[in-house]
């Protein structure tokens, strides 16, 4: 399949290219000393991702301790309800820790261990990343330090708590907006301290290269589960996909099983309170080229063309960027890239948890609303919603906020 000249048969061989490019988003834009760290990564990855040993391993812990494949449940009815298009969901909450998360924390710690690191460092920002990583490092006995906003502390407690009984250390960051972003400041410079003898494991498929296509990697069992699951469920593909993007970790894995076939394919960003800048952290929506974080993508800047102050009502999804691969999916019109606002968020969140019993992430929400407005407005078809984390975490603020409805 081609589209606007590109090869998606061969697409994973020609993307990203040697320096870590997809079309000119990407790269790698660090000081010397972080670049040399970032080599060492890069070629222990390309060693040890194709090693039979490695493999069989990681296919090992994602069967026996994350508990994958995660299943597909057809939404039957809130599908009904909404009429005639068939809603159904890619169940990560299911996944160990109850998001998508582990599946590039085990992969990325399980690196660290092959290149004989003795710490993790990582950032959080809904606290779903820093339990998977808190996890992994648990599981494979490094020690963890997990830096965070203090006003996502406040807002995900429950998962602050999780890291603190993993055994990790947790660091607040209370300088900026104190969120996401001030987050990943923070541990870059932890790590410029300490690259010698510990690995920074991103949390989403944005940073210098190899992240943005080592976290896709490893998220890729995501989009290849639920491609074959579907198929088997229904004896055809999804007419649509969906999936909520921030820095865009659970999207591209699961986008990555799809981009070869005749699928529609929905990445859903938030709008937060409206289009104002500060009110949302739609980027590809409204934002324009440029670098943050040691990559170049397209971004939200403010008057000064630094990075922009965002906000959504879901933590993991407060990010002035996006993934150097969603800009270009996006500039090629491969996935369609548009926005839902906090309110249809937490409708959707309602709506799900009271027709399903399944009780949303605030991020997964997100793609859950966009789904149901995908219903309302085909006539027929069918609708995969990558339904990327569980709500425990968040469920003193929404009744704290929004009570029950």
């Amino acid at each position: 399949m081609k589209y606007n000249n590109v090869d998606f048969d061969t697409y994973f061989k020609q993307y990203p290219d040697q320096n870590g490019y997809f079309g000119k988003y990407g790269g790698s834009y660090i000081p010397e000393n972080l670049q040399q760290a970032m080599n060492e990564i890069t070629e222990a990855y390309f060693t040890i991702c194709k090693s039979r040993k490695f493999i069989d391993e990681l296919r090992r812990i994602r069967r026996e301790f994350q508990g994958r494949p995660t299943p597909i449940s057809h939404l039957e009815r809130l599908s009904n309800k909404l009429g005639n298009v068939q809603l159904y969901a890619k169940r990560e909450d299911l996944n160990h820790t109850g998001a998508h998360k582990l599946n590039h924390c085990m992969g990325e710690v399980l690196l660290a261990k092959y290149m004989g690191k003795k710490k993790v460092i990582a950032e959080t920002g809904a606290g779903q990343h820093g339990v998977a990583m808190a996890t992994a490092a648990a599981y494979f006995g490094l020690k963890c330090d997990i830096y965070m906003g203090s006003v996502d502390i406040k807002k995900q407690a429950p998962n602050v708590a999780r890291m603190k009984i993993l055994g990790a250390n947790v660091v607040e960051v209370t300088h900026g907006l104190a969120t996401l972003k001030e987050a990943v400041d923070a541990a870059f410079e932890a790590y410029a301290r300490e690259y010698k003898d510990a690995i920074y494991c991103i949390g989403s498929v944005v940073g210098p290269h190899p992240f943005p296509m080592m976290v896709r990697d490893f998220q890729h069992v995501v989009g290849e589960e639920a491609r074959e699951q579907f198929l088997h469920m229904t004896g055809e593909l999804p007419d649509a996909i969906v999936a909520c993007v921030g820095g865009g970790s659970n999207a591209a894995g699961f986008f990555s099983g799809f981009l070869n076939d005749p699928v529609e394919i929905y990445g859903v960003e938030p709008l937060g309170r409206g289009t104002a800048l500060g009110d949302h952290a739609a980027s590809l929506q409204y934002g324009t080229e440029g670098v943050m974080h040691g990559f170049n993508s397209i971004m939200l800047k403010d008057e000064n063309g630094d990075p922009a102050p965002v906000y959504s009502v879901a933590s993991g999804l407060d990010y002035p960027s996006s993934g150097p691969e969603h800009a270009f999916l996006h500039e090629l019109g491969r996935v369609k890239y548009d926005v839902i606002g906090d309110d249809d968020t937490i409708d959707a969140f309602f709506e799900l948890s009271r027709m399903e019993g399944i009780i949303p992430a605030i991020e997964s929400a997100h793609a859950v609303a966009y789904g149901i407005k995908l219903a309302k407005e085909m006539s027929h078809g069918s609708v995969l919603i990558n339904l990327s984390g569980r709500g425990d975490k968040d469920m003193d603020y929404i009744i704290e906020k929004y009570g029950i409805r």
